[in-house]
């Protein structure tokens, strides 16, 4: 009974608002008509007076009653037209029909698509997650009572492992990591444990690696040097860390370990390319080519598919690598939503410019890195991220061209604020060489080298291009 009476309530309303409107407008013509003649006469009595104080003379004042005089008999035409009473009764006529149509119309509808025989369901009887798309009830009634054996066995190995990948397939990657956790302390032989631990940090922080996930990877790696999952986060942790290089040549050996319809295979492509865009490298001189596919009867054989991959290697890596892309661009997604909410996260600008850039949308990493700029100005980290950001949107050329000016201006800022910093040091004695100015190259380099130890790999490539430009090169 209560939705039938909000119906008719909601259904009135609707008609106040529609009906009375139409009835005005059709008496409202003759009215209308009169208040315009009432106007003209006004004007003509001021006109008289205009004439007699001597501000128009004689054949202006005729020409302008003549006018006021035509628009007058246009009204009084348009008063007496047929038409106006035949456009009241439209308007009357139109007003019935939709006080009648719009309730019956909307009783048909109901009647053929509604469920009145459906019984009420208050809210608090309702499945509001599932209809939200969330788990159904009986999943979340199904974690409750394992959390609550986990509480009482905390031991159970399986439980954990169930419980966390119960919670990543719902995105609580946050609960999922620490489920794991205490799979990982029961077991940190398991490779997989391991390895699925280290991928869900990796998600619980909007894509960066954090520490525990690089000591995961590396215990994974200790056992399973060729884990094609291990491998690439633990270079991707090298990335983030600044290690570029480094990460460029563990990705190379990964491309060049892997079949070529291996489903990492584009992400790992895409990782290379955005290390050689880094260190200033042309990416199709550094990217190599993968091994032949492996054939699936091989697979099924169990016989190895290359020299270098056996045939176990596939089951290791993450059941959604070959989705790797689309798992990054929900994590980009989900952080832009969150710095939209709360624009001052620096922190969060730059993560966002890194993950741009990772997913090959240097414009968007160049808007997120000019946020945190706009925000931070004083981090020298900021400005450095800036500078790279904008380099990446750089065309690439076969022959090496100075920096662009915004970039080493925003270099020079990140030396005033950190005269240390080594990526500082790096890109502006680079544009120095690139530029000519050999002295101020060799003295960024100078200083910058100072800060690796000689069995360094930096401190060799940096030894080399400061023994170049003292030998003129």
């Amino acid at each position: 009974m209560l939705f039938w009476i909000f119906a008719a309530v909601l259904t009135a309303a609707v008609l106040l608002l529609l009906v009375p409107p139409l009835l005005r407008s059709a008496g409202s013509g003759p009215d209308r008509e009169e208040f315009d003649r009432e106007v003209y006469r006004d004007q003509l009595d001021e006109l008289e007076r205009d004439r007699a104080r001597g501000l128009i003379n004689d054949a202006q004042a005729e020409a302008a009653k003549a006018e006021i005089a035509r628009r007058m008999l246009a009204t009084a035409e348009k008063g007496g037209n047929a038409g106006a009473p035949k456009t009241a009764r439209s308007g009357r006529l139109l007003a019935v029909l939709l006080a009648l149509v719009l309730p019956v119309g909307a009783l048909a509808v109901y009647g053929s698509v509604g469920r009145p025989d459906l019984p009420a369901q208050p809210l608090a009887s309702r499945n509001l997650e599932q209809e939200r798309g969330g788990p159904p009830k009986s999943v979340l009634a199904a974690m409750d009572k394992l959390k609550a054996q986990l509480a009482e066995n905390p031991n159970d190995l399986q439980g954990w492992l169930i419980l966390g990948q119960a919670y990543a397939k719902m995105g609580r990657n946050a609960d999922a990591a620490d489920a794991l956790r205490h799979a990982v302390a029961l077991n940190k032989d398991d490779v997989e444990i391991q390895g699925l631990f280290g991928e869900t940090l990796v998600s619980a922080n909007d894509g960066m690696v954090p520490e525990e996930a690089v000591a995961a990877f590396d215990a994974v790696l200790a056992k399973e040097p060729k884990d094609p999952r291990a491998r690439f986060f633990a270079a991707l942790a090298r990335f983030q860390a600044g290690d570029q290089q480094g990460a460029l040549d563990r990705w190379s050996a990964l491309m060049a370990e892997s079949p070529a319809d291996a489903p990492w295979v584009p992400v790992v492509r895409d990782q290379i390319r955005e290390a050689a865009v880094a260190l200033n490298l042309d990416p199709a001189k550094v990217t190599p080519q993968p091994l032949p596919p492996e054939q699936k009867e091989q697979a099924a054989q169990g016989q190895p598919g290359g020299p270098q991959t056996a045939p176990n290697a596939a089951p290791n890596a993450p059941a959604n690598m070959a989705g790797q892309d689309e798992m990054i661009r929900g994590m980009v997604a989900n952080l832009a939503a969150r710095l939209d909410a709360d624009p001052s996260d620096v922190d969060g600008w730059l993560k966002l410019a890194r993950s741009y850039g990772v997913l090959g949308e240097p414009a968007k990493a160049l808007d997120a890195a000019r946020k945190a700029r706009e925000r931070a100005p004083e981090r020298a980290d900021v400005q450095v991220a800036y500078a790279n950001a904008v380099l990446q949107t750089q065309p690439r050329n076969e022959t090496p061209k100075p920096l662009p000016d915004e970039a080493t201006s925003a270099l020079r800022l990140a030396l005033k604020a950190e005269p240390d910093n080594k990526d500082a040091l790096w890109l502006l004695g680079l544009d120095a060489m690139m530029s000519g100015r050999k002295d101020e190259a060799e003295a960024h380099w100078s200083k910058l080298i100072t800060q690796f130890k000689p069995s360094d790999p930096e401190y060799t490539l940096l030894k080399g291009r400061l023994d170049a430009l003292k030998a003129g090169g």
